[in-house]
């Protein structure tokens, strides 16, 4: 079927640098708002008439691919194995320069609560000119709520899609499949792993994976455990202070819990309590970290070497001369070997490779002492293997053509039972001891699945070296057989069965991205005393009583959980908590129930019962108590409303806090008066009539800007606010006669609304009710008003409600808090720049330009704000529905509106003969041309000779795509994706001959990726004149002489033309031009004269958007 998709949704988030395989958006907020953006696009899936089938493919066409103007855009939605998938795919890139792709799960927020799919899915992008070019990428995923999207976000590079000769764009038209499998989930939630197996598993703690997988191994190493329980700890320690205490504690739990144990405390211990460090360490080094440190806390103490013991051993380095009598040895020890995978079919062939020779000899001879330069063997062997050995196997490695870590997903097999005496002792020195029987028995298997810059980690171990397996995935263990921890850990490949045999279509081949990264061996002769019994008389006494304590606690705050439906909270606010927090903590309302006495009552009991649990805690006589229930009212305000009636206070809370908040049954909130009587004790609550009212009051002082709580009174509705004036004078600490202003606060959200009380009028009238708020001051003097910055109550309201610090930085240091100041989110765009340039000395605000805070990515917004572009201060801090209190600030050379009237390019000259390249800004009117850029740049540049001619380039990824006309407009040139280059023009291209012709030149290296041959171009494209007739001899002379190569290196250099990106080698004999004759070609650049050789300069970048490689001058940026 095909369809044509409605515009797709553009929902603008930033993501962290996360690489390959990682879910698109790493946001807890939400979906946020997303704005529209149109696309043509089509879309067929391949499903062979079965409605929803385990396993399709899904192709996608997008149409208009280089004038999508959207940062993100969604597929449509196909079926497979009973969900809804569609592609989400970035055009220009999630954040990098690749293009970044996504499977995801077109309805997940509509799915029920711990919801959770596996699918194994590659995503394409299809070559439409030589299909065998088209690139895929394969994966797997665990989809759920929390990761609901899958995929790669660098998928391809940017420059190579939008490359048109490279056939992955044609006709503007885009082609991108999804192969999607879907197998069959166990419920996760329901299992219960003690109850399954006898284990438990850890927690993961968000990053932590390879971490649980290797302590599982650990804790199921019995002599291991007991040593780390014999370790001196003391009942003063902290766990997250000391890593043999939280290790202690943790296999204590491992051993004892009855639901999984949380690593928080041990991560802690070793000073990793951020995210980034789990990033920054890998499963080898936390092993040898953890070794480490627990060697060295072991020293001096009953288990002093026991890490040695276990996993320590040795091997010689050697080198030994072929033809005089001289050899040298160095040992070494090792608790860990790390086996080579590529290339090796299994564990043996790692070894054989380990110990191989390596002959020393030619240019590589060894200087033996007293003997000079000699041909040489060199080599390692082993002198003694550990109890316990822990294999690393490489399967992450560096692919230096690539400039990238790679995972090896090759076959690989791992025995059970390793014989390293194998062949008459092949890998052991000569002094080692051969009465040593080197068998091993294999433990456990410790697995990555997924690519190289995220997945997910689990072992498979054999916990008694039974023939029972059991796998550890952080929470969840599950009793295996020997095939899934042996064979399907191998990797390689897998192939999937058609989906609807009968029809033609190829089966999916699948890399499996599960394989083993790490084995751990016990020798057979060890197995007794390594597989030992571990129980409670091993563990310290205070470590017993700790961890019997947490235990007890735990199972409390669980219990309380359980039973969480047979109470309730009741809050209670008294006058205390009003003196203690208005004016302090917060300004309007009466007071933050989150911070007031809380109570947890049975719902059953009788709220009199309650009282005297209030009178226990407080000190006060139940007959002194009376309540309030609190009501939320219309105009968001949350007032004491009523009191409780004595039929109320017979019922049981559970049927208050029902009649009290009949929308959120969580909690009753209650506000307890107390009348005191003249000698400050309580006295019984006077009885309260219609016509009386309870009022609270709040004083202001304008000169010190303070507002506080006074206390409250009975007031009758029909009488006037000028009857209490005196005792609100003495509430206050005033002479009787002082003159007060009075004033009503009614609401603060969204705006302050406080209004004068007429003193004359009554409060009736005045439309006062319980639990209404009085704010009162001073009446201000004549004149008095120019002292204060908030004169009356309301104004200062006004204030605190407005009032916004906004922390400052630098755009150029994007991460550093610079300066704080105190603004109102009403200030006008002019006020904060004035502001900003008071503070920074300044004389001229409109230098200034602010750019907002992005709230997802934690970085500046790609745009700045534009002059007088937002109205009010709160409109610059919010972002989406995310409010922000960070502005950044540049201070410009030219005030803003002027510079709006500008274009400013980037261009990068590149001088005729000094070996350097200088980056200018140039800025000039939008009108300008090209013509008018090289003749501001004229004045900026030295020149080979006064009478030079300039041009102005394109070049996009190494390659050359357009020479501008001095004619054309700057208004809509783009230097942010292409980079533009400025030269001398040289005399030769000034005098063509007829026969002439001018080709691009450009550097390139073969990529074996995916294993399919693709060019990478890097360096600096450049023009070259190419005469009739002209031999390649002649014209390699001449590319040697203008890019100065070495003659040494300059031989190591092929020559081919190349045409569409498929190298055709030359000889030194051919005649160039004569492949140069076709002008059919769609795009120049698309022909061209390759350079083959290595990038051997290092990687730099010298514009913010495109890694820039060698052949390269060295950079100066002017700005």
């Amino acid at each position: 079927m095909t369809l044509m998709t409605p515009p797709p949704l553009d929902q603008q988030q930033q993501q962290d640098d996360e690489e390959m395989l990682v879910p698109h958006s790493d946001f807890p907020e939400g979906p946020q708002p997303m704005e529209v953006a149109q696309a043509e696009t089509a879309n067929t899936v391949d499903t062979q008439a079965v409605d929803d089938p385990p396993s399709a493919r899904f192709t996608w066409t997008i149409e208009n691919f280089s004038r999508l103007n959207t940062k993100k855009l969604y597929s449509d939605i196909f079926l497979v194995g009973g969900f809804k998938w569609r592609i989400l795919i970035f055009p220009k890139g999630n954040n990098v320069d690749h293009l970044s792709m996504y499977l995801d799960v077109a309805d997940s927020t509509a799915l029920p609560y711990g919801w959770s799919r596996y699918a194994q899915f590659s995503l394409s992008v299809i070559n439409q000119i030589h299909n065998k070019y088209s690139i895929r990428k394969e994966t797997q995923h665990q989809f759920n709520a929390r990761e609901s999207d899958w995929g790669f976000t660098s998928f391809m590079p940017l420059g190579e899609l939008y490359d048109p000769g490279r056939g992955y764009l044609v006709n503007d038209t885009c082609i991108v499949e999804a192969d999607v499998a879907v197998r069959r989930v166990v419920d996760y939630w329901s299992h219960d792993s003690k109850k399954e197996t006898g284990y438990v598993g850890l927690k993961n703690q968000g990053a932590t994976c390879y971490m649980n997988s290797l302590l599982q191994t650990l804790y199921h190493i019995p002599y291991f455990r007991k040593a780390v329980y014999h370790m001196p700890t003391t009942e003063n320690d902290m766990p997250s202070g000391s890593i043999p205490l939280a290790l202690q504690s943790l296999f204590y739990k491992l051993q004892y819990s009855d639901t999984s144990v949380a690593t928080k405390e041990l991560t802690k211990s070793f000073g990793w309590d951020t995210y980034d460090s789990f990033m920054q360490h890998d499963v080898q080094e936390l092993n040898r970290v953890l070794c480490e440190k627990l060697e060295d806390k072991m020293k001096g103490t009953v288990v002093e070497g026991t890490i040695q013991q276990l996993f320590e051993g040795h091997h010689m380095n050697y080198i030994e001369c072929i033809n005089v009598d001289y050899k040298s040895t160095r040992k070494e020890s090792f608790y860990d070997l790390q086996l080579d995978v590529k290339g090796c079919r299994d564990v043996y062939a790692s070894f054989d490779k380990y110990v191989e020779v390596e002959r020393l000899e030619g240019d590589n001879k060894y200087h033996a002492e007293q003997y000079g330069l000699q041909d040489a063997r060199k080599g390692v062997l082993f002198i003694d293997f550990p109890p316990v050995l822990q294999l690393q196997l490489k399967r992450f490695e560096y692919d230096f053509m690539r400039d990238t870590m790679v995972k090896i997903n090759d076959r690989y097999e791992f025995p059970l039972q390793l014989d390293l005496d194998r062949e008459n002792g092949k890998y052991l020195s000569p002094e080692a001891d051969r009465s040593v029987r080197n068998l091993y028995t294999l433990h456990s298997v410790l697995v990555h699945s997924g690519g190289v810059h995220g997945g997910h980690y689990y072992a498979y171990i054999r916990p008694t070296l039974s023939d029972q397996w059991f796998k550890f995935d952080d929470e969840r263990v599950t009793k295996e057989d020997i095939k899934r921890a042996l064979e399907e850990q191998y990797g390689g490949e897998e192939e999937l069965p058609p989906a609807n045999p009968g029809f033609n279509n190829s089966p999916f081949k699948f890399t499996k991205y599960s394989n083993a990264y790490m084995l751990v061996y016990i020798r057979e002769s060890d197995k007794e005393k390594i597989i030992c019994n571990v129980d409670e008389k091993d563990i310290a006494e205070h470590l017993r009583i700790r961890l019997k304590k947490e235990q007890e606690e735990k199972e409390q705050k669980r219990k309380e959980k359980a039973e969480a439906h047979l109470y309730t909270i009741i809050k209670v606010a008294r006058n205390e908590d009003l003196l203690e927090q208005i004016g302090k903590d917060l300004y309007f309302d009466l007071v933050d129930h989150e911070k007031v006495h809380s109570f947890r009552i049975q719902k059953q009991m009788i709220f009199n019962f309650f009282k005297e649990e209030v009178a226990k805690e407080f000190g006060i006589p139940v007959q002194f108590q009376r309540f309030w229930f609190w009501a939320k009212r219309q105009n968001h305000t949350y007032r004491p409303n009523r009191p409780l009636t004595p039929q109320e206070e017979v019922q049981s809370v559970g049927q208050l806090r029902e009649v009290s908040n009949k929308a959120n049954n969580a909690e009753l909130k209650l506000f307890l008066e107390v009348e005191v009587g003249q000698d400050l004790r309580p006295v019984p609550p006077p009885e309260k009539t219609k016509d009386d009212i309870l009022l609270f009051f709040k004083y202001y002082d304008p000169l010190k800007e303070v507002l506080r709580y006074v206390g409250r009174l009975f007031v009758k509705g029909s009488g006037k606010p000028a009857e209490i004036l005196i005792k609100l004078n003495e509430m206050a600490g005033f002479g009787p006669d002082e003159e007060i202003e009075l004033y009503e606060e009614i609401k603060f959200e969204p705006n302050i609304m406080c209004e004068r009380i007429d003193k004359k009028t009554t409060f009736r009238a005045s439309q006062l009710e319980d639990g209404d708020i009085v704010c009162f001051q001073k009446s201000p003097q004549v004149g008095s008003s120019d002292q204060c910055r908030y004169p009356d109550v309301p104004s200062f309201l006004e204030y605190v409600h407005n009032r916004q610090v906004v922390r400052f930085r630098s755009l150029e240091k994007p991460k550093e808090d610079e300066f704080c100041l105190e603004l109102s989110k009403l200030h006008t765009y002019d006020d904060v720049v004035e502001r900003v340039a008071q503070h920074l000395s300044m004389d001229d605000p409109s230098k200034i330009r602010l750019t907002s805070h992005n709230c997802y990515s934690q970085q500046p917004k790609p745009q700045p704000i534009k002059y007088r572009g937002v109205e009010h201060l709160s409109d610059m801090l919010v972002h989406y529905n995310q409010s922000s209190d960070i502005l950044y600030y540049e201070v410009l050379d030219i005030p803003l509106p002027e510079l709006q009237g500008l274009k400013t390019l980037k261009v990068a000259f590149h001088h005729a003969t000094k070996e350097e390249v200088v980056i200018h800004t140039i800025r000039l009117p939008k009108q300008s041309t090209v013509g008018d850029v090289i003749n501001d740049l004229k004045t900026k540049v030295e020149l080979s000779h006064p009478i030079a001619e300039l041009r102005l380039l394109e070049v996009f990824y190494h390659k050359i795509y357009k020479i501008f006309p001095l004619s054309e407009k700057i208004e809509n040139i783009n230097d942010q994706y292409w980079t533009l280059r400025a030269e001398e023009i040289p005399e030769e291209e000034k005098n063509l001959g007829p026969h002439d012709r001018l080709i691009h030149v450009y550097h390139f290296m073969k990529d074996t990726a995916q294993n399919q041959v693709q060019v990478q171009n890097f360096g600096e494209p450049f023009f070259l004149v190419i005469h009739e007739g002209e031999t390649l001899a002649e014209v390699k002379v001449r590319v040697q002489k203008k890019l100065q190569v070495p003659d040494e290196e300059f031989s190591k250099w092929k020559f081919a033309f190349l045409s569409l990106g498929r190298p055709e080698y030359l000889l030194d004999s051919d005649i160039v031009s004569s492949r140069f004759q076709r002008r059919d070609v769609y795009g120049a650049w698309e022909q061209y004269l390759g350079l083959e050789h290595t990038d051997n300069a290092p990687k730099r970048s010298y514009t913010a958007n495109q890694n820039r490689h060698t052949f390269e001058k060295p950079v100066k940026i002017y700005n």
